[in-house]
């Protein structure tokens, strides 16, 4: 027996070593669809848009969508519709991108769809419209994923949406990639996210990696893989179509503003937008904070542009990112409540959070306006929106509840109450005791 194996042994080869397949070829587009991804266009409860990429060896593509059935038999009844498309070319080739927007479609419903060439299709994805009234609803929040996306990210929104797998849809607070020009960068983002972008809408705000400069210039330019692969509200002000714009979501108005750009333009828009507000709640998501969470980084035309209209509105919450730290603020506490939580005062106004998703980390220099704080942490949030209430939780990547509030509306038209509860784990500060900053 002995002999024998070491006969076998002998005899077989040796092993090569591994070779390393070049990001170019892996996320390089094919005649098989790919970054399939649903984004808000209009209505959400009649309204839907789908964008997708494959190579250019079949121009025109397609998508099929129909009712959702118990069985197959949705198949034989798809509706199919042809897309619009843009080309890009990156180092990874030659690529179409296409675009369908569903519309007439029925509220609280639930769709199937596919896209392909006619041949080459993807897999049925599934996906359920709004209610066009007020109801509950959650979703997920995600500050910078912009580095180390496919090693790093990845798990943080798998585990986001494990965490929260009623969630409506994903909210991206800008610098979703590092090199705007890097086409493996948004390859590996949309791989993370990978059959959830197709299945959830994802509400994206631009960051300043999304833009560059030409030699010579001033201006500020949006990458061309923005427009070609999200397809987005275009109700915002001239020149920043797709980047700044607003919808309705079940009772909540849900706006994206450019802070890369033209705030002052913004801001009168913005004024426009909240005059006429139907909505209960009010979300603002932009990348830049409006508060500093370090003394060197801080951008007060932000604060002078926009501070003085979401105040006048009364804004519920601005959602942020570009920090690559955590934050969130509050005012001077006014009461106790029983079971030790702490009631914001009925004076205090929009509740402003900074979040970071991704692995790259900066200092934080704690300051008395921020209830909560970490560094070194990268960390998801759940929001639900149900009647009065708008309840927030932060996770860290380990899934541990990291912050929690309440955001209670009176019905008399009061300003809210914010019910912050006790935290479960210490803060994660490099230097708790660094108290730096008064705002």
């Amino acid at each position: 027996m002995a002999l024998f194996l070491a006969g076998v042994f002998t005899a077989m080869p040796c092993r090569s070593e591994p070779v390393k397949v070049p990001d170019e070829i892996i996320y390089k587009p094919s005649p098989v669809p790919d970054r399939i991804i649903l984004t808000p266009v209009g209505d959400p409860s009649r309204m839907m848009a789908v964008t997708w990429r494959s190579d250019t060896s079949a121009p025109q593509g397609y998508a099929q969508i129909a009712r959702a059935e118990h069985g197959p038999g949705f198949v034989s009844k798809a509706l199919q519709i042809p897309s619009a498309t843009t080309s890009l070319s990156t180092e990874t080739g030659a690529a179409i991108y296409h675009s369908v927007i569903f519309t007439d479609l029925l509220p609280e419903t639930g769709y199937v769809y596919r896209v392909g060439d006619g041949l080459n299709w993807s897999e049925w994805f599934q996906f359920t419209t709004a209610s066009d009234q007020s109801a509950p609803f959650s979703f997920i929040y995600l500050g910078d994923s912009q580095n180390d996306i496919r090693s790093l990210w990845s798990r943080v929104i798998r585990l986001a949406f494990s965490k929260a797998p009623e969630a409506r849809f994903l909210l991206h607070a800008g610098d979703l990639v590092n090199n705007w020009w890097r086409d493996v960068e948004w390859g590996q983002w949309f791989s993370a996210g990978a059959w959830l972008n197709g299945s959830f809408p994802s509400v994206v705000t631009p960051g300043n990696h999304e833009y560059y400069r030409n030699e010579g210039s001033e201006a500020s330019l949006l990458t061309p893989h923005w427009r070609a692969q999200f397809t987005l509200p275009l109700n915002g002000p001239p020149d920043l179509e797709e980047t700044a714009y607003y919808f309705d979501y079940q009772g909540v108005r849900i706006i994206s503003l450019d802070s890369n750009r033209l705030l002052r333009r913004q801001a009168e828009w913005l004024s426009t937008v909240l005059a006429d507000n139907p909505a209960r709640w009010t979300l603002v998501t932009f990348h830049h904070p409006i508060f500093p969470s370090s003394s060197n980084r801080d951008y007060p035309a932000l604060r002078e542009r926009w501070l003085p209209v979401l105040d006048n509105y009364k804004v519920d919450l601005v959602l942020q990112g570009h920090e690559h730290c955590y934050s969130r603020s509050g005012q001077q506490i006014c009461q106790n409540v029983a079971g030790g939580t702490t009631v914001q005062c009925a004076t205090s106004g929009t509740v402003y959070v900074t979040s970071i998703s991704g692995p790259k980390m900066y200092d934080l220099h704690r300051m008395d306006w921020m209830v909560r704080a970490a560094e070194d942490t990268q960390l998801f949030q759940i929001i639900r929106i149900d009647g009065n209430t708008l309840s927030y939780q932060a996770f860290t990547a380990a899934g541990d509840l990291y912050d929690r509030f309440d955001l209670v509306k009176p019905p008399d038209g009061k300003p809210n109450q914010l019910i912050s509860y006790p935290p479960v784990m210490p803060e994660r500060l490099r230097h708790p005791e660094a108290l730096i900053g008064i705002w």
